[in-house]
């Protein structure tokens, strides 16, 4: 029977990766736990736990700067800048519901460790762009840092960079650093009802092209709208499309008035204030839309804007929303047999883009290929990385690609 490890300072994780390395035993590597479910399952009889590895250890508002443990809770982090009306720009998804367990149970860690990032990403940039510095713990047992306090402070190789989106293959965090960014004043929500997918793509595509600074844009189909919980949303009748604008009071409503005319002969118009707008982002960075599709696989396709509604037409079957501009598909299609893997690969195959399963019964994630296959010139180059930071495999092995 296998070993949890429960980690409390950098001298007990280095003793434990080393024991790992040596005596060639895996471990998988967990933060908070919310998180299991995302990915290949993790070949591995024993685990590090890093759920007592927490803590804000540095925040300078003025700096725009904050430094935390890796198994420190994201909800906690997000309440600390909150007070200083400071947010993490990237606004990291939470998908612990979306996997089956508790709303706000995620780590920064494991947000950092998987990158995700949410609506806001289309204008501040994904999770690895606010990644300034990083302490971690190699596979072979070694203590290393990189990056710094600023965003000028980079010296030698970035591995933050490297680490965000490893999924814990390569190296297991142990203190972090980003940048922090101030909360805008007002957030209000532009609302075009009733289009189909490929004038919401014309329209989204517009209002990303105007000068009016549109920090989000996403489209909710029919299908999907009346499951939120913000009633102009719910009550449409029909498809949403939505578009947030985001600032000072007086620029924001000049911004959001002057959308409304631009987009006027696309359809009818509405608008979300505050509390409301604030909610809709909320459901669409946490793919609320298909929290009720308990029963399907979840996918996540990353494709050119203007192809996402063909995409969607030719995978059929499905139930799925947009976010990024068209660019981000959130896709929900029966957990039966391949979960449609072999016909997803096959549209994007023609289309472009890649796609990812992010939810899907254990023995599916462990037969198909749950990350876009990789061509073999990048398959050599991610084992050579490996290789390089966990040559022994005792980092979460398995838990993106067979064999690594």
């Amino acid at each position: 029977m296998g070993s949890t490890f429960s980690i409390e300072n950098r001298d007990q994780l280095v003793e434990a990766v080393t024991w790992a390395a040596a005596e060639e035993q895996p471990l998988e590597v967990i933060g908070r736990g919310s998180k299991r479910a995302l990915g290949r399952p993790v070949q591995a009889a024993h685990s590090l736990d890093l759920s007592k590895l927490t803590g804000i250890t540095l925040y300078e508002p003025e700096e725009l700067v904050l430094s935390a443990r890796a198994g420190t809770s994201i909800a906690e982090i997000e309440a600390a800048v909150d007070e200083k009306n400071q947010m993490l720009a990237f606004e990291p998804a939470d998908l612990s519901p979306l996997l089956g367990g508790t709303a706000g149970s995620g780590s920064v860690g494991g947000v950092l460790a998987c990158n995700l990032s949410g609506p806001r990403r289309i204008k501040a940039g994904a999770a690895r762009d606010h990644f300034l510095g990083v302490e971690s713990a190699s596979g072979r047992g070694e203590i290393f840092k990189s990056g710094g306090r600023v965003v000028k402070n980079v010296t030698g190789y970035d591995l933050c960079k490297l680490l965000c989106g490893s999924y814990g293959t390569l190296a297991v965090m142990t203190d972090v650093t980003l940048k922090v960014l101030p909360r805008p004043q007002k957030t209000y929500t532009v609302l075009l009802l009733g289009l189909d997918d490929a004038t919401a793509m014309k329209a989204m595509s517009r209002a990303l092209g105007s000068p009016h600074e549109v920090s989000a844009a996403a489209h909710l189909p029919a299908a999907l709208s009346p499951g939120s919980a913000v009633s102009y949303v719910a009550e449409a009748g029909g498809a949403v499309t939505a578009i947030r604008v985001e600032g000072p009071g007086p620029s924001v409503e000049y911004r959001c008035a002057a959308l409304r005319r631009e987009l006027a002969d696309l359809g009818q118009t509405e608008e979300l204030h505050s509390r409301n707008s604030l909610t809709l982002w909320r459901e669409l960075r946490d793919v609320q839309p298909l929290w009720q599709e308990d029963e399907r696989a979840v996918w996540r396709l990353s494709v050119a804007p203007s192809a996402g509604p063909e995409v969607v037409a030719a995978i059929g079957q499905g139930a799925a929303y947009y976010d990024w501009g068209g660019g981000l598909v959130w896709l929900a299609l029966s957990s039966e047999g391949d979960a449609g893997a072999q016909r997803i690969r096959d549209v994007l195959g023609q289309y472009g883009g890649y796609a990812t399963l992010i939810r899907a019964p254990q023995k599916v994630r462990a037969a198909e290929a749950v990350f876009q296959p990789q061509a073999p010139a990048m398959a050599a180059l991610t084992a050579r990385v490996k290789d390089g930071f966990d040559p022994n495999r005792v980092l979460n092995p398995g838990r993106m690609y067979a064999g690594l």
